[in-house]
């Protein structure tokens, strides 16, 4: 069976977070958190090869309905789920979302990567991502992705610690732009600066943070500020980035 965790961010009052840890690589995904998952799901599921990814991501679908009917005083498998327009193009694959009006006062966010889930809920657009750490070759060349800043400070830092580093900066892009919806695209990745160090930069109209997780990952955090709200997930001032590829990673 799955465990289940609590987590905080530095100081963060805005969000809810829930580790979801895989359970032994050989167990079937728990039969009890499958029943509560929709048929897209069951068939997403359905669809990885390996059995840990399976049993995650049924652990990590069925606790996110549990806690969504927990707020709305719903049955998991009674919870509507939708996705908003992407802010890029107006296509169906924007943010996933609560459907109907308990979609504006509910919203959520969830990540997997291997062994590990990351989940948030908040008042407000929210967007968590989770990563394990890297070899120093794959960091390297996820990298070029980054802002010239951002670059320049890996190039800074010693070889052993630049895996590290990059895992930080890039759970912050990415969960940024999940709150945003946007998802992974080129020119937002290059266009942001959100730091490699300790402690994410600011981003005008949004609350980026990092969220302690267990060595060999790095997560972070991000929530719309509530006194900038200027629409459906976009930050003020900000076009809209080119839409990011529309099945990219299927990461809610």
């Amino acid at each position: 069976m799955s465990a289940v965790t609590a987590v905080r961010s530095a100081g963060r009052r805005d969000a809810s977070l829930w580790l979801v840890r895989a359970p032994a690589p050989d167990a079937p995904p728990d039969a009890a958190l499958l029943g509560v998952l929709g048929p897209v799901e069951r068939r997403r599921a359905a669809a990885l090869r390996r059995p840990a990814d399976r049993a995650l991501y049924v652990a990590a679908h069925g606790t996110l309905r549990r806690l969504l009917g927990d707020r709305l005083g719903l049955p998991p498998a009674g919870v509507a789920l939708t996705r908003l327009p992407c802010p890029g193009c107006g296509g169906p694959h924007g943010r996933p979302a609560v459907a109907g009006p308990a979609g504006d006062r509910l919203h959520f966010s969830l990540s997997h990567t291997a062994g590990l889930a990351l989940l948030a809920l908040a008042g407000r657009p929210v967007g968590v991502d989770v990563e394990r750490v890297p070899g120093p070759r794959p960091a390297e060349d996820a990298a070029r992705a980054l802002h010239r800043a951002e670059r320049e400070e890996l190039a800074r830092l010693a070889p052993g610690a630049r895996p590290g580093a990059f895992a930080r900066c890039w759970t912050r892009k990415e969960a940024w732009l999940k709150a945003t919806g946007e998802g992974l695209a080129g020119a937002a990745l290059r266009g942001r600066y959100l730091g490699t160090g300790p402690r994410p930069a600011a981003v005008p109209g949004w609350r980026v943070t990092d969220v302690v997780v267990p060595p060999g990952w790095a997560a972070a955090c991000a929530v719309r500020e509530e006194s900038r709200v200027s629409g459906p997930g976009a930050p003020p001032g900000r076009r809209p980035a080119r839409c990011a590829s529309t099945g990219s990673r299927d990461r809610r």
